[in-house]
């Protein structure tokens, strides 16, 4: 079939059609011309006011499979981040068992060879997620384990975080974080501040996230290696990160779609899906995450895609777990952050910056070039139903409410989906 997108676009640095209107003409999975002509086709999308790029790629979500599917499973979460614009996902390794053999890896990479969206499994440094006892990473690696990571949780174990950090440049592969000192944060229910003390709910303090985030840095700088810090929220995080790329550290970081667009005044109605890990912070915290992302400090965004079952979310706030359903949705905060941030580098975030960290090539966009693409309208508006909601889970502030942005296409391993 070919498939002609007309007038897009095109954002791929290094590209000679880089910030170019050009026509694409994409077939049997392959980029056949590139140009102003109108090329013949079976069919066609007008992407006039549209943004073609490299697939985008999310560096973390979170999928319940195996041993918890109910929430999440691979087929689910490949549908759900075809529709959000993802080519490639990173799966983190909270799962029944955790990622931590070649087996789990294996299960999840096994049909990708007929997947129109990658998936990539994220390792387990410590055997179960519980930060006692190293796995063994290098086997992981040679069986296609992309990162290592305790995922949702945090490497509390300074000993074995320093010694990971001293394993992995074995094979130059890269640690990630989610920095939270845990005796910190313990029973809190989101941000301390003026909202969580009229509501009533414990705050999680900034120093939370940020002993954590300071104390990893030292270790980097004491033992060498690669540090990714997952999910970042505060303006001092920023600040420290900033820093350390100073001082020539290999350290990168990343931020969910939502996270410098929301704060915790909206939290006080109780809603459960705004319960997140790191928590809503305010809005001095969200100016400096815009001014990181601007600056080039913060390097990637994520979805933060962590589906919940409604036994978990529909509880009393206290009770309720964190988390929130965003592949399909992380378009329009790419769509809103572009007003403060210019469009070319939000793309690079999702496209260039997460392949880089994970050692992976960059698909181009170029004549005979396998096609790995996604095609992104900033102006589409829309609205992100129960029905077109491709998670097995439902825990969205957005259900029912009227978005502006969106993927309407991707295109990889001879493959696409659409919505134009």
């Amino acid at each position: 079939m070919k498939i002609l997108i007309q007038s897009a676009k095109i954002i791929s640095k290094g590209s000679p059609h880089h910030l170019k209107k050009r026509n694409v003409l994409i077939n049997s999975g392959r980029i056949a011309e590139i140009g102003d002509k109108n090329y013949q086709a079976d069919k066609v999308i007008d992407a006039d006011g549209m943004v073609l790029s490299a697939g985008w790629m999310d560096l973390g979500a979170y999928c319940g499979d195996p041993g918890l599917e109910y929430k999440e499973d691979l087929v689910s979460i490949g549908k759900a981040a075809a529709a959000g614009g993802f080519t490639e996902i990173v799966l983190l390794p909270n799962t029944q068992p955790t990622v931590q053999t070649k087996n789990e890896v294996s299960y999840i990479t096994q049909n990708n060879a007929s997947r129109l969206v990658q998936l990539h499994p994220m390792a387990a440094v410590t055997k179960s997620c519980k930060g006692e006892e190293l796995t063994e990473m290098i086997d992981l690696h040679e069986a296609g384990a992309v990162a290592f990571s305790d995922g949702l949780k945090s490497i509390w174990h300074t000993d074995l975080f320093l010694k990971a950090l001293q394993y992995l440049q074995k094979f130059n592969g890269v640690l990630i974080d989610h920095p939270e000192d845990k005796w910190l944060s313990m029973f809190g229910q989101m941000h301390e501040g003026i909202t969580s003390t009229a509501l009533g709910l414990k705050g999680i303090p900034r120093i939370a996230e940020e002993v954590a985030v300071r104390k990893n840095l030292e270790l980097l700088e004491y033992a060498g290696g690669r540090l990714h810090i997952a999910h970042i929220s505060t303006a001092r995080s920023v600040e420290m990160i900033r820093a350390a790329k100073k001082k020539g550290l290999e350290v990168s970081c990343d931020i969910t779609g939502y996270q410098a667009l929301l704060d915790d005044s909206l939290l006080t109605d109780f809603d459960t899906n705004y319960k997140l890990s790191p928590p809503l912070r305010e809005k001095s915290d969200n100016d400096a995450l815009i001014k990181g992302l601007k600056e080039g400090v913060i390097d990637v965004l994520t979805s933060g895609h962590l589906p919940q079952d409604d036994e978990s979310k529909l509880l009393e706030f206290d009770q309720a777990e964190v988390g929130i359903i965003n592949l399909q949705t992380f378009a329009s905060q790419v769509a809103t952050l572009s007003k403060s941030v210019e469009i070319e580098a939000l793309i690079e975030k999702v496209t260039s910056a997460p392949r880089a960290i994970l050692n992976m090539e960059v698909p181009k966009i170029e004549e005979e070039a396998k096609a790995n693409l996604t095609l992104f309208d900033p102006n589409a508006e829309w609205t992100f139903t129960a029905k077109s909601n491709l998670s097995k889970s439902k825990n969205s502030p957005w259900i029912e409410k009227e978005l502006k942005g969106r993927a309407v296409a991707v295109f990889n391993n001879n493959k696409h989906w659409m919505d134009v």
